[in-house]
């Protein structure tokens, strides 16, 4: 037990004077890490939030499309019911095949996005 004193060890149960600087040296260390990678977290939120509603808007440009090719596909003026918030529709004819765009911006905190959808329907007679 002696040569343990001597050697610099510290005994079960008491503290040090260097165990109490280190443990003083460390404190606030999880909150300074915590302020260095929130900004990252908060930027993959973004990119994740920016994509779920990327997909989401081209789904519904999808669908607005494809119904705006069958109504003109039939004769009827172009469908535009389900065009997203901020969505363009175009339509051509070519032929016998009418082509309908539809175009929609994407909330994006740091750029403008823009997602589109085509759809192609044969003219009915």
């Amino acid at each position: 037990m002696i040569g343990a004193l001597r050697c610099g060890r510290a005994q079960p149960g008491r503290t040090t004077p260097d165990s109490i600087t280190a443990s003083r040296r460390s404190r606030g260390s999880a909150t300074a890490e915590l302020a260095a990678s929130l900004p990252a977290v908060v930027l993959l939120l973004l990119v994740g939030l920016t994509a779920v509603d990327a997909v989401a808007t081209r789904l519904r440009c999808v669908d607005a499309a494809r119904d705006a090719a069958l109504t003109v596909a039939r004769g009827e003026p172009a469908s535009t019911a389900h065009l997203p918030t901020g969505g363009r529709l175009a339509v051509s004819a070519s032929g016998d095949q009418i082509t309908a765009v539809v175009s929609a911006p994407v909330y994006a905190g740091w750029r403008s996005l823009r997602v589109s959808a085509t759809a192609v329907a044969a003219v009915e007679s």
